[in-house]
């Protein structure tokens, strides 16, 4: 796995509606980078500049060693996992409120702005920052919807100069089920 490849899990504590601590055991996901060969960071993932500094460094090693980077960026959802998930079934109120609090990124990022003066940033300008951009992902997310899907094909390509055999076999495989349910594709 000689190529420059920065690798970044957010880890949110769950997976799904399981906390990580009855998924595994040991210290988090970045612990197994050595396993696979890739070096490995651990971050504070709610924090902007921690965040940068990271990948900074990771783009700078991978391309260097032309090696792969893990990043664990340590973070909470503070919202449910999709729209048929309720959290509060397998998390407390008191626990998404005190993350919400204590942690969440955009509060920090705004207290270190105010802190530090930062051309005059006051809650106005931050959260008119803040919906202008939340406008500009909605907008770019409208725009990449309208685009028309790719083909199934796309997804043996590009990745191989030669196919391999077994990626041959999958491609196959995939017509042939096509073709036994076309009405689902």
């Amino acid at each position: 796995l000689k190529c420059p490849v920065i690798f970044i899990c957010r880890n949110n504590g769950y997976a799904i509606s399981t906390s990580v601590k009855d998924q595994y055991h040991g210290d988090g996901v970045v612990s197994r980078a050595p396993g696979y060969g890739m070096a490995g960071i651990r971050v504070d993932g709610n924090d902007i500049f921690a965040v940068h500094a990271a990948v900074r460094e990771a783009r700078e090693y991978a391309l260097e060693n032309s090696a792969p980077v893990l990043i664990e960026a340590m973070s909470y959802r503070q919202g449910h996992h999709s729209t048929s998930d309720d959290s509060l079934r397998y998390r407390s109120v008191e626990e998404v409120e005190h993350f919400a609090h204590e942690s969440d990124p955009l509060d920090r990022l705004q207290a270190f702005l105010k802190r530090h003066d930062y051309e005059g940033m006051t809650d106005d300008t931050f959260r008119a920052a803040a919906d202008e951009e939340k406008m500009s992902v909605l907008d770019a997310m409208r725009k990449a919807e309208r685009k028309p899907k790719p083909s199934l094909e796309e997804l043996f390509e590009d990745v191989y100069h030669e196919m391999p055999a077994s990626l041959k076999a999958q491609q196959q495989q995939l017509r042939t089920h096509i073709a036994k349910y076309p009405n689902q594709y």
